[in-house]
């Protein structure tokens, strides 16, 4: 079963884990999954599934490494599904009293989620597990800390505006830096 179009990350998740499906193609899939989340941005955060998780050019040599790199993706995604779930049921409660535009936008303008832990290198990123650099980032959003002086994964304090964390290669506010 081949999904054409832009399909769900769950149903795009399920034909990563469907081994009659080849394991070029289940590869390619797995890429599918990070235009739905990808908190490193797309190739920050496929280096990083790719590193971390051993996935070999050669895919057909260790299937096994795409569904290690999934349940990664799919722990980290769970940490943020309930902070976006919440902003959508505001935003509707919102639209309903009239208020079309938002007063702000999404901590990590939940486009794709590509802005959470943005990083603008793919070759650097935290080298700390990925469902630990989106919760740490998660926490600090959610105790309103400034991203301005102290990077939110490392702690690096000499984090200059604007620019990725020189230590772990994070840029709050995603591609634009807007934080």
């Amino acid at each position: 079963m081949i999904i054409s179009g832009v399909a769900s990350f769950p149903a795009t998740a399920r034909l990563v884990r469907d081994e009659s499906l080849s394991p070029q193609l289940r590869r390619v899939r797995l890429g599918n999954c990070l235009h739905h989340f990808a908190p490193f941005g797309f190739k920050a955060t496929w280096n990083y599934l790719s590193v971390t998780h051993r996935v070999p050019v050669r895919v057909e040599v260790d299937p096994a490494s795409l569904v290690r790199a999934l349940d990664d993706l799919e722990t980290t995604r769970a940490l943020v599904l309930p902070g976006a779930a919440a902003f959508a049921a505001r935003r509707r409660a919102l639209k309903r009293q009239g208020h079309r535009f938002p007063a702000g936008l999404h901590p990590w303008n939940s486009r794709g989620f590509c802005g959470l832990a943005y990083c603008p290198d793919p070759q650097k990123y935290p080298a700390d597990p990925l469902p630990v650099v989106v919760s740490r980032v998660l926490a600090s959003y959610a105790a309103g800390v400034d991203p301005a002086g102290r990077c939110f994964v490392c702690g690096g304090e000499d984090r200059r505006p604007r620019r990725a964390c020189r230590h772990c290669g994070v840029l709050p506010g995603g591609p634009g830096g807007r934080v």
